[in-house]
């Protein structure tokens, strides 16, 4: 057996736990859902089990009481295949009266929601789950933490070990469990795979809408060269429609998003809405992102030295990983990610706020040219904060790729990936 690479979801995990009958972990396919839901499960239903898949789903929806009956917290793998359990997990929650009685895991929303009355609040807590950060994937030494920043560290001094060829195979390595510690050809095909599955087959078993190959293919290359950008519907349509001879209208593109979100492929960065000095209208518009940048490396059939040659995309690539990190490490300080951008093109790559009110701005940046221009904005943010409507930033951070870890004389803290952790 491999051995288990402990993830920032098995605290959070137990967390839950102790506070609810039952906890779903969301997220997509090769991520480790299972895994890490088997460090605590004392029983597992595989729904997905070829030999018993239709007798499950047979007492899924004639006697599911059957079906939840094991060890507890008992685990229910891929639980979407038979929607009805959703409530059957509900209902035994509030029988038992008992907290740790249940994990779901999915990797895709279900198609048929109406199977299911209740929402669960208050039973069933929910928890998303994505591909591994540099931090779980030992490929961070987790010198530099979040956590403590916010708690009001106020220096920070260590070397980063990490080069751009390094930085560059991350990227294109990904995080997935299946990639980590291999050889690097092989380490890098997980992503292909992972990729090949999707367009051949996994879209259309979403919601049982047969979808063409080819034009999800197409719609994930022109996404992945859209990655970190605001790019709308429309202008994704144009870059598809070069390439397509049917026709193609923006709900038929607007649906396939969809399709590839429920299955957690797409994991945009929504925009955050801050109160302002002036009345400056705020862009609301999300941020493209994959859930992992691998999946965008291997839309365009790209590796490694392809991102070595072109400095631009790599930037782009390399600033969806951190946002990948980043929203983990954030959503372990019980916060979120966003992004911010203004009608006067200000624009900070990432935020992150906790539920507390404290937030930190983030500008990442590949290499140390941009360094100044990144604390240029992040100073300028600050000013255009409103102090009497909420709390001035418990610290501005340029994440960076190459460079050390220190703090400037205006006191933002400059640090490179390789050394971040939550």
């Amino acid at each position: 057996m491999e051995k288990y690479l402990s993830r920032i979801a098995d605290q959070l995990l137990a967390d839950a736990l102790e506070a609810k009958g039952a906890v779903l972990i969301e997220g997509p396919k090769w991520c480790g859902k299972t895994s890490t839901a088997l460090q605590r499960a004392k029983s597992v239903l595989y729904m997905q089990d070829p030999a018993k898949k239709q007798m499950n789903i047979r007492y899924a929806t004639t006697e599911p009481s059957i079906l939840l009956e094991g060890l507890v917290p008992r685990l229910i793998d891929e639980w979407q295949i038979a929607p009805q359990l959703w409530d059957a997990v509900r209902h035994e929650v509030d029988m038992r009266d008992q907290f740790s009685q249940f994990i779901l895991t999915g990797s895709t929303v279900p198609a048929d929601t109406g199977m299911m009355t209740h929402s669960g609040i208050g039973r069933i807590a929910r928890l998303t789950m994505r591909p591994m950060t540099l931090f779980e994937s030992l490929d961070s030494t987790g010198e530099v933490s979040l956590k403590a920043l916010f708690a009001g560290q106020e220096e920070v001094a260590t070397m980063n070990s990490k080069n751009l060829r390094q930085l560059a195979f991350l990227v294109c390595r990904g995080g997935w469990p299946k990639a980590i510690g291999q050889p690097e050809k092989i380490a890098l095909r997980q992503s292909f795979d992972y990729f090949d599955g999707i367009i051949s087959s996994d879209i259309s078993m979403v919601d049982g809408i047969k979808r063409n190959p080819q034009r999800v293919e197409r719609l994930m290359k022109s996404y992945a060269r859209n990655t970190a950008t605001q790019a709308k519907v429309p202008q994704i349509r144009k870059d598809m429609i070069a390439n397509d001879l049917d026709s193609l209208d923006e709900i038929t593109i607007s649906s396939y998003i969809q399709a590839l979100k429920q299955m957690f492929v797409i994991d945009d960065l929504p925009a955050w809405n801050p109160n302002l000095r002036s009345k400056t209208a705020i862009r609301t518009s999300d941020t493209r992102h994959f859930v992992d940048p691998s999946i965008a490396v291997a839309a365009l059939g790209i590796g490694p030295e392809d991102l070595i040659g072109d400095l631009k995309t790599f930037g782009f690539f390399f600033e969806s990983m951190c946002v990948r990190d980043l929203r983990v490490y954030a959503e372990a300080l019980g916060g979120k990610l966003y992004h911010y951008r203004d009608q006067t093109g200000l624009e900070c790559d990432a935020v992150i706020h906790l539920r507390n009110g404290a937030w930190a701005p983030v500008e990442i940046k590949l290499g140390i040219d941009e360094i100044d221009s990144a604390a240029k904005n992040l100073l300028e943010l600050e000013k255009r904060i409103d102090p009497s409507k909420m709390k001035s930033p418990s610290f501005m951070l340029i994440l960076t790729g190459t460079s050390y870890a220190y703090r400037r004389e205006d006191g933002i803290f400059v640090v490179p990936i390789g050394v971040l952790k939550h």
